[in-house]
């Protein structure tokens, strides 16, 4: 049996596989906990393992964060995971880190068709080459998949973090807006669960409407990504339209720079958490529109296949194939 685990900011996914058949790998038992609710990643192991842990000799983990020499400092949490420190802790034969999109890169060759919505109907799907990955959540995420001519090789980036570059003049006062703030901005301000609240903090003092009563009691009890895109796919306050299509605009943006990087000509795949909860929005014209503008590159991004992943499991299936084909 093979451990597999996706290591968020927010939460922890955990899941044990194994064989059937001899060629498909099956979750016989799964468990997901907040990610700060406990101290150590090898405490919520022994907690979900329990009297399992025996029976476990490969895992592998995909971690928000870079990893580097066997260890990772996650992005979002005070955690260091160190693959030697958890091999000997838990008395494993082999323990793996990936970075968490690149899990989710391996994990996309175990999909079925039905859990990949096509977004760009010009796509030309014959093309064959890279792929990329682009995945907001807590945080953003970023991959790439070489074509090596047989097989899609998938490799880490930490490309969330590099400099949030706007397209107009709304995105020139919202850099202005969060420089003052964070000095450095990246594209992680402005598109992930931190980037939707940035995004309506800055259209709310834009606009200089007051905040409803209505949607103040909801952000009081609610997470506020989760409130104002409710609000704003019901059309219920102006600046929580507003806030949802500058993201949008953004994830169609950088998802472009992306397949520019990285001649993404067999894909860009969108993970994550949001993109299927505002799946509206990204079948609009103002995902496709920002994705396509490029300048002299527009018919390359116009040819380009997008998907968005609907299997929120993709990540831990691409940790399991790996345990699986580690050791």
């Amino acid at each position: 049996m093979f451990l597999a685990g996706d290591i968020g900011g927010t939460k922890i996914n955990l899941a044990v596989y194994a064989y059937e058949d001899h060629e498909r790998l099956v979750a016989k038992k799964s468990a997901s906990y907040p990610s700060k609710g406990h101290a150590t990643l090898a405490e919520i192991i022994r907690v979900f393992l329990a009297d399992d842990l025996s029976n476990v000799r490969q895992a592998c983990f995909g971690v928000a964060g870079p990893v580097k020499s066997g260890a990772v400092q996650v992005t979002n949490l005070p955690w260091v995971v160190d693959a030697a420190a958890l091999q000997s802790e838990l008395n494993f034969q082999h323990v793996s880190l990936l970075n968490d999109l690149e899990a989710n890169a391996y994990g996309i060759n175990t999909l079925h068709p039905h859990e990949l919505l096509s977004l760009n109907p010009r796509a030309d799907q014959r093309q064959v080459g890279n792929r990329a990955l682009i995945a907001a959540g807590t945080g953003l995420g970023e991959a790439g998949m070489l074509w090596d001519g047989v097989t899609h090789r998938p490799f880490a980036s930490e490309g969330g973090h590099s400099s949030f570059a706007p397209n107009d003049s709304i995105g020139d006062e919202l850099l202005t807006f969060l420089r003052k703030e964070h000095g450095h901005v990246s594209w992680e301000r402005v598109l992930s669960g931190m980037g939707m609240k940035n995004l309506y903090r800055f259209f709310r003092q834009r606009s200089r409407l007051p905040e409803p009563e209505w949607l103040s009691a909801q952000l009081l009890h609610g997470d506020l990504g989760a409130v104002v895109t409710q609000a704003a796919l019901a059309v219920k306050d102006p600046v929580c339209v507003d806030a949802l299509d500058c993201f949008t605009r953004n994830y169609g943006s950088e998802a472009g720079n992306l397949v520019l990087k990285m001649l993404a000509l067999g894909g860009i795949y969108i993970g994550g958490g949001i993109a299927p909860k505002i799946l509206p929005k990204m079948q609009s014209s103002i995902f496709l529109d920002a994705f396509y503008h490029k300048g002299r590159m527009s018919p390359l991004l116009q040819s380009t296949p997008v998907y968005v992943i609907l299997n929120d499991k993709t990540a831990l299936q691409g940790a399991a194939w790996f345990a699986a084909h580690a050791a």
